[in-house]
């Protein structure tokens, strides 16, 4: 239970920093439109803090954690992580005006995406472990 209310701890840490470096970077360039920058901050409240103070309580109800948890969840962070750094990486370059090229921009996009898929499968995988833990205790 320790490493989910850490890893609830740091990427509420990360969501804040996130949230005043996507206002300070926008108002100091004076860029007045979206920018992926917005969507870090989201990212990394829901995904990262509430998601795992969502783990805390089902763990301590549950007792969910298995052999595989460890794994999984690793994959979870790296995916949580990887597409939040690609969000910053696209908006700091929207927020310069920096011209991209086509393949750049796919690069961005598809690690991007990687990191969604990463997190889609490891959600998946965790809900099925917390699935099997909820029928056995039934």
């Amino acid at each position: 239970m320790k490493r989910y209310i850490n890893s609830a701890l740091l990427y509420t840490i990360f969501a804040l920093a996130g949230g005043v470096f996507y206002r300070e970077f926008t108002k100091f360039n004076g860029f007045p439109g979206k920018t992926a920058l917005g969507v870090v901050h989201t990212h990394y409240f829901v995904l990262g803090m509430v998601f795992f103070l969502l783990l805390l309580l089902l763990e301590k109800t549950f007792a969910f954690t298995g052999k595989h948890t460890g794994r999984v969840l690793a994959a979870y962070h790296a995916g949580l992580n990887l597409a939040a750094l690609m969000f910053l990486v696209r908006g700091v370059t929207q927020v310069l005006g920096l011209s991209l090229s086509s393949g750049m921009s796919a690069a961005i996009s598809g690690m991007a995406g990687i990191g969604h898929i990463l997190l889609g499968v490891s959600l998946v995988l965790i809900l099925l472990e917390i699935r099997r833990s909820v029928l056995a205790s039934t």
